[in-house]
C-alpha cells in the first residue's frame, strides 16, 4: 500500500458510521452482511448506509456481492491489513516486531 491509498482508506475510517459498518463487517468475517442486517444492526437509515458503504467501496475497504436479489457487502481484509503493515512499517526504531496471534507486538515501546 502506498501513503495515497493509505490515506484514502484512513480518510474513510474517519467517520464513526463508516467505521461502525466495518466493524460490523470485520466483525462478520467473510459470511458478510445485507444491507438489511447491517440497517437492524446499526441502527442507520437505509439511504445513510448506502451512502457510507458506497465511500468505504471507493476506498478498496469493503466488497459487494449479488446473491440473488441480496446484495452482501464483505470488509475486504486484504486491504486492512495492507494498511496495518503500512502503518506499523516502520515501527520499534527499525528493530523486528514479535508476532503474536497474528498481531504486531513492539517488544521495545
Amino acid at each position: 500500500m502506498d501513503e495515497i491509498q493509505a490515506v484514502k482508506s484512513l480518510g474513510a475510517l474517519a467517520q464513526e458510521t463508516r467505521l461502525r459498518i466495518f466493524r460490523a463487517l470485520v466483525a462478520q468475517g467473510p459470511l458478510g452482511l445485507t444491507p438489511g442486517q447491517l440497517t437492524e444492526v446499526l441502527g442507520v437509515a437505509g439511504t445513510a448506509l448506502s451512502f457510507h458503504l458506497k465511500e468505504l467501496s471507493h476506498a478498496g475497504l469493503v466488497s459487494q456481492e449479488r446473491n440473488g436479489r441480496h446484495l452482501i457487502y464483505r470488509a475486504e481484509f486484504s486491504t486492512m491489513n495492507d494498511l496495518l503493515q503500512f502503518l506499523t512499517a516502520h515501527c520499534c526504531q527499525g528493530e523486528p516486531c514479535e508476532v503474536t496471534a497474528s498481531v504486531a507486538v513492539c517488544t521495545t515501546c
